[in-house]
């Protein structure tokens, strides 16, 4: 059986340039669990651990049915409260959405059992705010950011310049997606697409 890599099938969605570039993002349905705080702060460290116990739980549950698949990377929404200026907002406060995107066998069922495992074998009672959502970006920037996420900056202001230059504004929150592992990979040598929804 062979198993099915989202990475692979869709590379314009895991793969981006150190130039902005524009692309249409097909809806999607991700594995999401959502809160407030710092990403180093241990709400923002458990709720990324609840939410890879239940990605491979489902992931356990598919391949039983002959549907097995590759989990594919990490992603986050961030965002400040209205009226508020991220880069001046205390980390405490920043409002975030982590994701794991699912093929499109993975229902509802799937997802409500693995949580149920998930909290009574793994005793990871957090894994109840685990929840499969659809996600449509459509017509969206992106950019390939290299090096520390508190580094961004520098990305950030290329997309927002090609936003100006295009006649585009923000139609959504800034969203990464961590193609390096942090745990195993240098700070200077990270790599995260940094990308806006535009209209």
């Amino acid at each position: 059986m062979e198993k099915i890599n989202l990475i692979k099938e869709y590379p314009a969605y895991y793969r981006a340039k150190s130039q902005p570039v524009e692309l249409d993002v097909e809806p999607i349905n991700c594995l999401t669990i959502s809160g407030i705080g710092a990403p180093d702060g241990e709400s923002f460290q458990s709720s990324i651990g609840a939410l890879y116990a239940v990605a491979y739980t489902v992931k356990k549950y598919c391949k039983s049915d002959n549907n097995d698949f590759v989990v594919p990377k990490l992603e986050a929404f961030w965002w400040v409260e209205d009226g508020l200026v991220f880069d001046e907002t205390p980390q405490s406060d920043w409002h975030w959405q982590l994701m794991i995107r699912m093929p499109e066998f993975v229902f509802n069922d799937h997802v409500d059992q693995a949580v149920e495992e998930v909290i009574q074998k793994k005793k990871v009672v957090l894994a109840n705010e685990v929840q499969l959502k659809p996600i449509h970006e459509g017509k969206s920037v992106q950019v390939l950011h290299k090096g520390s996420y508190y580094k961004e900056e520098p990305s950030i202001t290329k997309i927002m310049e090609y936003m100006k230059l295009n006649g585009l504004e923000m139609n959504g929150h800034h969203h990464e997606i961590y193609i390096s592992d942090p745990t195993k990979t240098a700070e200077e040598k990270l790599k995260t697409i940094i990308r806006y929804a535009v209209k």
